[in-house]
């Protein structure tokens, strides 16, 4: 077990997410970047939702796994959601767009971001402490109350 992992999730719930996305990260399409990412969704529920990046040769339109994931519970009628394990080459965390993705329906939200394999120690990080100054639906001049 890595001691990374705190406490917010069993480490056992946490292994066992981590050896999905790694999986997941093995059907990745990235023949561009070699650069395979796998994610698990975890919503309120309990229940997990996968993805993997897909790449395109027009890089703009690359998915990232984060929100493959994320669109996949979306697609299947989840909006509330509780944690997020990514594994990566180098166990980077989300980037930017991926991170104002999730807050639109996690901002409370958990994330493990470790390695393809045990090398690379997995760390822990609230989505909210990664984009501290998101923006958010009340921040739209539509959506204000008057």
């Amino acid at each position: 077990m890595n001691p990374s992992i705190e406490k917010l999730a069993t480490p056992g719930e946490i292994e066992s997410l981590l050896i999905r996305a790694r999986a997941t990260a093995s059907k990745a399409y990235a023949p561009y970047s070699k650069f395979s990412v796998g994610a698990v969704l975890v919503d309120r529920d309990g229940n997990e939702f996968i993805g993997c990046n897909v790449e395109n040769a027009s890089y703009g339109i690359t998915l990232c796994a984060e929100r493959v994931a994320g669109t996949a519970a979306i697609s299947q009628g989840s909006r509330s959601w509780s944690k997020l394990v990514i594994v990566s080459p180098t166990g980077v965390s989300p980037c930017g767009a991926c991170r104002q993705f999730l807050m639109e329906f996690a901002p409370a939200l958990e994330i493990w971001f470790g390695g393809l394999d045990d090398s690379i120690p997995v760390r822990r990080a609230s989505l909210s402490s990664l984009l501290p100054d998101a923006i958010a639906m009340s921040d739209l001049p539509s959506m204000r109350s008057s």
